[in-house]
């Protein structure tokens, strides 16, 4: 399998489906072979414009197509059947976030996949961005020193009135930024939750965490929908050590290593021309550059599907904190 492409298709006609659907098309080493959707029409002319097949069934396409992975591009509140469907079938998946929203769900996901033995991927792709790849290298090159602190504050705005839930921020939105604090830290150890319900959305729209890690480090995490993405530095990242600091500014636009003791910075943007280096939808190109070969070697993902049930947990356990009014260990 090393030099052969690999049969893919995507589960979903959706805004990210498409996206899934234009990566695949435009590497070398995968062929797009089928779209599969709910609505007719719609499926049609996505595969019609990628050059693939339409289908209205997993397990019919699964049959016909033998394909050699697929992703899942559904709604998480809708995603769970369709999901056992690909892991019962056998064949190695890539999931878009969150897992789901009920922990039994994503447990019983999970669970189902081990027994096979199955390449099962997440696409948490905020940890593909240049920045994040930069900042993820010096804390494990040492530069940033012992982890001391770690600030993650987001906020934009909510525009999909097919999904609805009190924690909607926290689970469909955030569990980006409860993956990316463990994928720069470590564990968090414990947790304590604020939310309100004041933003006009029937749910608990901004909530703000304050975390502590294994290694002794703690953080802050602020998330809001009541906010617009369009304003610069709608998402900031502070990472903090004994021997500098890291800011990450809007995931793709740019990052900043001031070291302690130095009056100078180093500094990365896109340049004039790089506009995949800037594009929020090309993190997932890139994630694609480490999944294809970790599944052609036999290897596990690079970001394995339990990466989402960890996020899941932590976020139940903020609900919880927020309920009863208490600290929590997770």
């Amino acid at each position: 399998m090393p030099d052969a492409k690999l049969k893919v298709a995507v589960v979903g006609a959706g805004n990210w489906g498409y996206q899934h659907a234009r990566a695949y098309c435009l590497r070398e080493d995968t062929t797009l072979a089928a779209i599969v959707g709910r609505t007719p029409e719609k499926t049609r002319k996505r595969a019609d414009l990628f050059g693939a097949r339409a289908y209205f069934d997993i397990t019919e396409m699964i049959e016909k197509e033998k394909p050699d992975l697929v992703s899942v591009c559904l709604p998480a509140q809708h995603n769970v059947d369709a999901t056992l469907e690909v892991i019962e079938s056998g064949t190695p998946l890539l999931s878009e976030k969150p897992i789901a929203y009920a922990l039994p769900d994503a447990e019983r996901m999970i669970a189902e996949a081990k027994k096979r033995s199955l390449f099962y991927a997440i696409d948490f792709n905020q940890r593909y961005s240049i920045p994040c790849l930069m900042a993820k290298k010096a804390v494990e090159d040492g530069e940033l020193g012992e982890p001391l602190y770690l600030s993650w504050r987001f906020g934009h705005g909510w525009d999909t009135p097919t999904l609805s839930h009190p924690f909607l921020n926290l689970i469909e939105a955030q569990c980006h930024g409860l993956d990316m604090c463990e994928h720069f830290f470590g564990k968090i150890a414990a947790l304590t939750a604020e939310m309100t319900d004041r933003g006009g959305r029937e749910s608990y729209s901004t909530f703000t965490l304050a975390l502590s890690f294994e290694n002794g480090a703690v953080g802050s995490f602020l998330a809001t929908l009541d906010a617009d993405e369009h304003n610069r530095n709608s998402q900031y990242i502070e990472l903090g050590g004994t021997k500098g600091r890291i800011l990450i500014e809007d995931n793709v636009r740019h990052y900043s290593f001031h070291r302690n003791g130095e009056a100078t910075s180093t500094e990365w943007s896109a340049g004039f021309f790089e506009d995949g280096l800037r594009s929020f939808s090309t993190n997932l190109d890139r994630h694609l550059d480490a999944l294809i070969p970790a599944l052609k070697k036999g290897e596990a993902p690079p970001v394995p599907a339990e990466k989402g049930l960890r996020a899941l947990v932590l976020a139940h356990e903020a609900i919880r904190s927020f309920k009863t009014g208490t600290r929590l260990s997770v």
